[in-house]
């Protein structure tokens, strides 16, 4: 089974994503009964009231979070955010997985204002998250998750927006993503995208769980036979599409792993092939994926080479920069690409040549083939001073053994 949280258009909140899994059917008591245990954990915070109604919004019909609260609470510290909900999943005898769930989500919200101000995470304040709105998210969200048996499936989740122009906060005003968001999906998988509209549509929560929920991004819809669909209401309304956050539960049809990549092509004719063999030796070593460079002819029957680079989105832009400062290049090709992977184990063992122990690593399929690892097989080679191919040889003897 497989889940899949579609953010591309109206972000994503934390209120949205508790809405879309009870629209789903996740147990509305079970959550509202939860959250008001949980209150008891947070002084100063009272719900006042506390339910969940079908709304519509441009047309379509969502469910969305009613809250309403008591509390004259300006600032708090995030470890009492923290503590309320540690309590919480303990009395509410939640999962381990919702626990770790829940626990890691706030940690995601205290880190990144951490990295904002500075600051210890013990001395971390909240202001716009001091509420127990953040509590009632949180904890909500790994309540539904549960109930729903979901941190069994894969989930993932589309592109993120989040929104432009600007935002305003208890420090001021800054642009939109504000600096909570950006930490928070800072050296994570999650792709995000400006717009469609000058106003904030991913929040720091809903950010924080999402980035603890997706296991992958997609750019695309993911293969899958749809068994149910939920959409959860945001409280903006907007002109141009529906506030509204859309879950998808199903199953899946793709019989290999799929993920999305980045393609940097450009063409080098007056290139020497020292600066081209530097330049893959950096971009390896900056993350690139694969690097493939191809002999052509180009106008006026030119000879050149093919530089095509295969990477991930997070590292496009510093792999940009490395191939254009390298070889000088005046223009780089950028294309998406879907690609299919054949799952793989990367595996390591003890061999012993010429009375000689060594330890080597391979990757071995689902189908068994198995390939070794180059580095070592060098090392290994030059260790014996015997050739590579009879060192390869030598050593895939071995490992068959080992594996039948």
């Amino acid at each position: 089974m497989v889940l899949f949280i579609d953010c591309q258009i109206a972000g994503i909140s934390g209120d949205m994503i508790l809405s879309s899994l009870v629209d789903i059917g996740a147990n509305k008591s079970k959550i509202i009964d939860g959250i008001k245990e949980s209150a008891n954990f947070l002084e100063g915070s009272t719900i006042k009231k506390l339910d969940f109604t079908k709304v519509q919004k441009k047309g379509k019909s969502a469910t969305q979070l009613v809250l309403e609260l008591d509390e004259n609470i300006h600032e708090r510290k995030g470890t009492e955010i923290k503590n309320c909900i540690q309590l919480s999943c303990e009395k509410l005898e939640l999962s381990d997985s919702a626990k770790e769930f829940a626990e890691n989500s706030i940690n995601t919200l205290i880190n990144a204002e951490s990295n904002v101000h500075g600051e210890n995470e013990s001395s971390v304040h909240f202001h716009e998250a001091s509420s127990i709105d953040t509590v009632v998210d949180i904890v909500g969200t790994a309540i539904a998750l549960d109930d729903l048996n979901l941190f069994d499936e894969e989930i993932s989740c589309s592109h993120v927006a989040i929104g432009g122009g600007t935002v305003s906060f208890s420090h001021g005003v800054t642009s939109n993503p504000a600096y909570a968001i950006t930490e928070i999906f800072k050296n994570s998988n999650i792709v995000v995208t400006g717009g469609p509209v000058t106003e904030e549509l991913t929040t720091p929560t809903g950010a924080s769980i999402l980035v603890n929920l997706a296991s992958s991004c997609k750019e695309f819809f993911v293969d899958m036979s749809i068994d149910s669909v939920g959409y959860g209401a945001g409280t903006k309304d907007f002109d141009g599409f529906a506030n509204v956050l859309k879950i998808i539960q199903g199953k899946s049809n793709e019989t290999l792993e799929r993920d999305s990549v980045k393609i940097l092509e450009t063409n080098l004719d007056d290139v020497s092939g020292e600066v081209i063999a530097n330049t893959i030796e950096k971009l390896m070593e900056n993350g690139a994926k694969d690097v493939t460079v191809t002999q052509a002819i180009t106008k006026k029957g030119r000879p050149t080479q093919l530089i095509s680079v295969i990477c991930s989105s997070q590292n496009t832009n510093s792999l940009l920069n490395i191939l254009i400062s390298e070889t000088r290049t005046l223009g780089v090709r950028i294309r998406t690409s879907e690609r299919y992977i054949v799952p793989r184990k990367i595996l390591e063992s003890d061999v012993t040549l010429e009375n000689q122990k060594f330890t080597i690593h391979y990757k071995i399929s689902d189908s068994d083939h198995f390939k070794l690892e180059f580095e070592d097989v060098k090392s290994i080679s030059n260790a014996l001073n015997i050739s590579f191919n009879k060192t390869e040889e030598l050593l895939k003897e071995q490992i068959k053994k080992k594996n039948d």
